[in-house]
């Protein structure tokens, strides 16, 4: 007992030291952070309080019965524990958004935390079935819509629309999120076909997923202007007071230097542009303003695409129509547990699901930047897709 009160004191001094230095010192964040994230299982003493302070996030709550993680090390390959130690500690970091550091892997800008350990496990571990899909995305592009939309499609004969889960649950707790997801839970256990999602790169998916020639990949892009605007807003909902707010101006150079959460933005989106040239009945490809244009067209690709087309008699009967009814964003953003509750990804993650909606408006960017901002990021886009053969949405 002497012994566990003695750790408990250690770390609330170490705590107690990180808040104060810690957004100072981005090297020593990250030990520290690595320090609390591993205590093992025989010495565990971190509850939902001090996982908040962990993660700098200011509106955390306990996890969700559905992801709930009471243990953070544990059903974890110690080669990876091995690594992430290694890796999280020696990598390039920069300034983050919601957590003050984020580090680069593989070209690639990830936090500090238990999503980087669910990249190096989808790496190392996962086992893609011939039956998989995958959502993938960088944040704000339309990932929570776009979830809604294919398990509604998937699942159309399983349930009734006025008694349909999407009405009590979250999309983000309808499919479950890989990065985060395979940290602490058996993937395996998932009944086939399994609808995953991830923020991952292209190049950073599991390789049996980019090697299975029958498990489906369904992207989904955004003009840049809009996704800088909405990762902003949102992030700034997320950042703890305790760390001095970003200006928009400063999260604008880091998103125009290839800095954000998953990125670099043009990256990401061009490492499935090329996989999609090379295997367009593996991957499909979208984009958000084109969806929003016209919506029954998509979703029908959408379901031809996944193996479950419409039947004349669904179309007819407007099915369609009722499941983009189902997750219109009018529709999502009404209902109570859009108003209520938390998606906690994974022990350090905990994100109020009224957060995931703002407006979904395609062209909201230009209320936000100004004028040169806006001609900035314009010649950067020119120049980042010069000869791709790819346009982004408007």
């Amino acid at each position: 007992m002497t012994t566990v009160l003695m750790l408990i004191g250690l770390r609330k001094t170490i705590m107690s030291i990180f808040i104060t230095w810690g957004a100072l010192h981005l090297n020593f964040y990250k030990l520290v952070l690595l320090l609390l994230l591993n205590t093992k299982p025989a010495h565990r003493f971190i509850p939902t309080k001090v996982a908040t302070a962990i993660t700098l996030l200011s509106q955390m709550g306990p996890s969700l019965p559905s992801q709930q993680s009471n243990i953070i090390e544990e059903n974890v390959n110690e080669k990876i524990n091995q690594q992430f130690e290694e890796l999280i500690t020696t990598l390039p970091s920069d300034k983050g958004l919601i957590v003050p550091t984020l580090i680069n892997y593989k070209g690639f800008w990830y936090p500090p935390i238990s999503i980087f350990k669910g990249v190096l496990l989808m790496q190392d571990q996962f086992k893609a079935r011939s039956t998989d899909i995958f959502l993938c995305s960088a944040p704000k592009t339309g990932t929570t819509w776009l979830k809604a939309l294919t398990f509604a499609t998937m699942n159309r004969s399983k349930f009734e629309f006025a008694t349909h889960p999407l009405l009590t649950t979250v999309p983000h707790n309808c499919m479950p999120y890989l990065d985060a997801y395979i940290t602490d839970h058996d993937v395996e256990a998932l009944p086939s076909p399994r609808l995953l999602s991830s923020h991952s790169a292209y190049s950073l998916l599991p390789k049996s997923t980019r090697e299975s020639p029958d498990c489906k990949i369904v992207y989904i892009c955004r003009n840049p202007k809009d996704v800088f605007v909405s990762d902003y807003l949102f992030s700034m909902k997320l950042r703890a007071p305790m760390f001095p707010p970003i200006s928009m101006e400063e999260a604008f150079d880091l998103f125009c230097k290839g800095v954000c959460l998953y990125g670099p933005y043009f990256e990401h989106v061009l490492g499935y542009w090329k996989a999609r040239l090379e295997s367009p009945e593996k991957i499909l490809f979208l984009k958000y303003e084109e969806m929003r244009r016209d919506p029954v067209k998509h979703v029908k690709h959408l379901a031809e695409f996944l193996g479950k087309p419409f039947s004349a008699e669904e179309e007819k009967a407007g099915v369609i129509e009722e499941i983009l009814k189902l997750c219109s964003f009018d529709k999502l953003t009404s209902l109570e547990v859009s108003k209520t509750g938390k998606v906690a990804f994974v022990p350090e993650i905990a994100i109020g699901n009224e957060t995931f909606y703002r407006k979904g408006k395609v062209g909201d960017s230009k209320n936000h930047l100004t004028p040169e901002m806006i001609e900035r990021l314009d010649k950067i886009t020119e120049e980042k897709l010069k000869g791709t053969g790819f346009a982004f949405g408007e």
